[in-house]
C-alpha cells in the first residue's frame, strides 16, 4: 500500500531493497538527526547495518508489533515513519515516530505522514489511540503533532536516552475512535 503525501513523495512499507537508500539517507542526515536520536554505532550508517535493521523491522511487522514505512521520492528515501510498540487487546495502542530529510523540511511531509499513519492505524490495524513524544525543545515536531490531531497529555522526565543523555519528553496522544476492542 503506497500513499501519496506531498509533491512526488509517497509513504510506503519499508522493504529490504530500501537498505541502500536508507544508508544514504541516514549518512546524509547524520548531523541533522543527531540532537533528536539515540547515539548510533558507526555500523548503523552502513549498508550491512541497514539490512540488519530492516530485516528486524520486517520480523516485528510480521508479528504485528511494528508498522515501518519510508517516505520515498523516486528511489531516494527522504524520511521514515514507524508505528511501534503496537499492543492489541483492551489497549489497542501504538507509538508514532518519524523523521524527515533536512532538505525536505517545511513541506508538510511530517504532518501528511503522521495523518496517513493514523489513518492506517484506525482503519487497518483497528487501534484506538496513538501516542507520540518529543523532546521539550522540539517545537517543530510538536506543531506536526498538533496539526495531525494529537493533544498534549504531559511530560515524562528522563523518558528516552537521546543524544547521549536521558531526556525529558512532552507526550501526546490521538484518540482514533471509540470502537470497543472487538468492534
Amino acid at each position: 500500500m503506497t500513499l501519496p503525501l506531498v509533491d512526488d513523495v509517497v509513504l510506503r512499507p519499508v522493504a529490504v531493497d530500501d537498505a541502500e537508500a536508507l544508508t544514504e539517507a541516514y549518512v546524509r542526515n547524520r548531523e541533522h538527526l543527531r540532537h533528536w536520536d539515540p547515539r548510533r554505532p558507526d555500523d548503523f550508517f552502513t549498508l550491512r547495518g541497514q539490512v540488519i535493521r530492516v530485516e528486524d523491522q520486517l520480523e516485528q511487522r510480521n508479528t504485528g508489533r511494528l508498522m515501518p514505512w519510508v517516505l520515498a521520492d523516486g528511489d531516494s528515501v527522504v524520511g521514515c515513519v514507524n508505528l511501534s510498540n503496537i499492543v492489541l487487546g483492551p489497549f489497542r495502542s501504538g507509538s508514532l515516530g518519524y523523521w524527515v530529510d533536512a532538505a525536505y523540511n517545511g513541506r508538510g511531509l511530517a504532518t501528511a505522514a503522521a495523518l496517513a499513519a493514523c489513518q492506517v492505524a484506525d482503519e487497518r490495524l483497528r487501534l484506538h489511540r496513538i501516542e507520540a513524544g518529543t523532546l521539550l525543545d522540539n517545537v517543530a515536531s510538536q506543531r506536526v503533532l498538533a496539526k495531525a490531531g494529537f493533544e498534549a497529555i504531559g511530560v515524562a522526565p528522563h523518558y528516552l536516552h537521546i543524544d547521549g543523555s536521558w531526556r525529558d519528553h512532552k507526550l501526546f496522544q490521538r484518540i482514533l475512535n471509540e470502537r470497543p476492542p472487538g468492534g
